[in-house]
């Protein structure tokens, strides 16, 4: 009776699992429901972790801040002189460009669905629902945002939806970067005069409007030829397997 008693229960548990995995009516309110609490718990355990540093790590803290806010202060004299050469250069040409990059700090809630690694909720603040935005970690393109029920979703690098512009190596060959629910991405649609190698770095284009131009992707690591093009297998860079923050760009110029 015990044997059967638990079989029984490993068929249940494996139908509800199936159930869950496979059925959005089910598992959609679950993830709300989790994230909900996943977002209360972040919260308060950043809080516990923000009163300790300023009791226990104080001084130290306040020493790595100096010396970082050194840095920043440099590089910020660097970028003035920068801005107020190129906006002398648009006045002395009469242009009307204008430039406004925008990056913000924001936080992963959970995948998406149960076993699919390659997409994220995130909790975004002012979210546009209207606007697809570029993710960044770590100075690297991790993948782009979309809207799905009107809510921030990351379809990281590897998901076969993350679709962006790029540069390959020196001759700046252009091409259309996407994952293939792999670890490496493809790179298609290279015209074929363009003479890439492995080894080139990736970087990104900036023409899709969704990234800076320069941004890093990976390299390349085998070509081939199809139908007047090239496409190449990019080994990427970014690789994190505890996604937690990024970086989107609001606004690239």
């Amino acid at each position: 009776m015990n044997k059967k008693l638990f079989t029984y229960l490993l068929i249940l548990l494996a139908l509800f699992m199936g159930a869950l995995y496979y059925t959005n009516t089910i598992q959609s309110p679950l993830l709300s429901f989790l994230n909900s609490i996943k977002i209360s718990y972040h919260n308060t355990t950043r809080s516990i972790e923000n009163t300790i540093n300023k009791h226990f790590f104080q001084v130290q803290k306040i020493t790595d801040l100096k010396e970082k806010l050194q840095k920043y202060e440099n590089n910020h004299l660097v970028m003035q002189q920068l801005a107020s050469e190129i906006d002398d250069m648009y006045k002395e040409n009469n242009s009307s460009l204008a430039t406004d990059p925008r990056t913000e700090l924001v936080r992963a809630i959970s995948y998406e669905k149960f076993g699919n690694l390659n997409r994220v909720w995130l909790e975004i603040p002012d979210y546009n629902a209207s606007k697809i935005y570029g993710l960044i970690y770590k100075e690297m393109v991790a993948g782009i945002v979309i809207p799905k029920d009107a809510k921030a979703l990351a379809l990281l690098n590897s998901d076969i939806k993350s679709t962006y512009a790029v540069y390959i190596g020196d001759v700046k060959a252009p091409g259309i970067a996407h994952g293939n629910n792999d670890k490496n991405l493809v790179v298609n649609f290279i015209p074929a005069w363009f003479d890439i190698k492995v080894g080139d770095e990736v970087t990104t284009s900036g023409l899709d409007n969704i990234f800076f131009k320069g941004l890093k992707v990976g390299r390349v690591i085998s070509i081939s030829k199809s139908q007047g093009y090239q496409n190449a297998i990019i080994e990427q860079y970014y690789n994190s397997n505890e996604p937690s923050y990024f970086h989107i760009i609001r606004s690239v110029r």
